[in-house]
């Protein structure tokens, strides 16, 4: 069946419109009896729509304007400590004083900052070598941003590896290699995947990730894809 046009559709849609309300109580159609008839519940819902708007605005203009203000503030002072290499400082979390990226993500985890404090916090703290610690702290982090989403899941990885848990690793790492558009990402995680299925013996697995590699991403592997194929076969 042919489409409708744009002017076609909406005229054939008004009409279904009026039909609907010629159907409807035809007495209350009547403006003045409508008006009569209905005041009080019309009065209170349009109370409600009002208290409604009014009070999303206020929410937006009094409380999460001023908070993302304050997450960013506290952000930025835990960034300067990282840029110094003042890691524990960065790290913060001991004193309101000094909040840094954890006090800054406990405190403003509903805003973006709060979640890319914690992202940097999972980073620190993997280096401390707290893998757990590191591991829930990067998975409170989210993004629209496909590859720091990779990023987020390859970080993921190494903390379950530090913990001796290749297997979920492998299974981070899998989601690293899909989560992003960008090729260089995509093959990266998927090499690493290869390298990790490699490691647990899993060579069907690890064939199909340097299998890929070889079909799509040969100029940043340099011919490597091919030796680690022939790896699966006799490792």
């Amino acid at each position: 069946m042919a489409k409708l046009g744009k002017n076609a559709q909406n005229e054939q849609e008004g009409k279904e419109t009026v039909e609907f309300f010629k159907d409807l109580d035809r007495e209350a159609l009547n403006t003045e009896r409508f008006l009569e008839k209905y005041s009080k519940p019309l009065g209170i819902v349009f109370g409600v729509l009002v208290l409604g708007v009014l009070g999303f605005f206020g929410y937006k203009q009094f409380v999460v304007a001023p908070k993302n203000a304050e997450a960013v503030k506290s952000f930025l002072a835990a960034q300067k400590n990282l840029n110094e290499n003042k890691e524990k400082e960065a790290l913060g979390g001991k004193s309101a004083a000094n909040p840094g990226f954890i006090g800054t993500s406990n405190e403003y985890s509903g805003t973006s900052i709060g979640q890319l404090s914690a992202y940097n916090a999972g980073l620190l703290k993997f280096k401390e070598g707290k893998f757990q610690e590191a591991y829930d702290l990067l998975d409170k982090f989210s993004s629209d941003n496909k590859t720091l989403v990779a990023m987020k899941y390859g970080a993921m990885a190494d903390a379950k590896s530090g913990l001796n848990k290749n297997d979920e690793a492998l299974s981070l790492l899998d989601k690293a290699a899909t989560a992003s558009d960008d090729p260089y990402t995509t093959y990266f995680f998927t090499r690493k995947a290869g390298i990790v299925a490699l490691g647990l013996k899993k060579n069907a697995e690890a064939k199909k990730y340097f299998s890929a590699i070889d079909e799509k991403y040969q100029d940043y592997d340099n011919g490597m894809s091919d030796s680690y194929i022939e790896m699966t076969k006799y490792y």
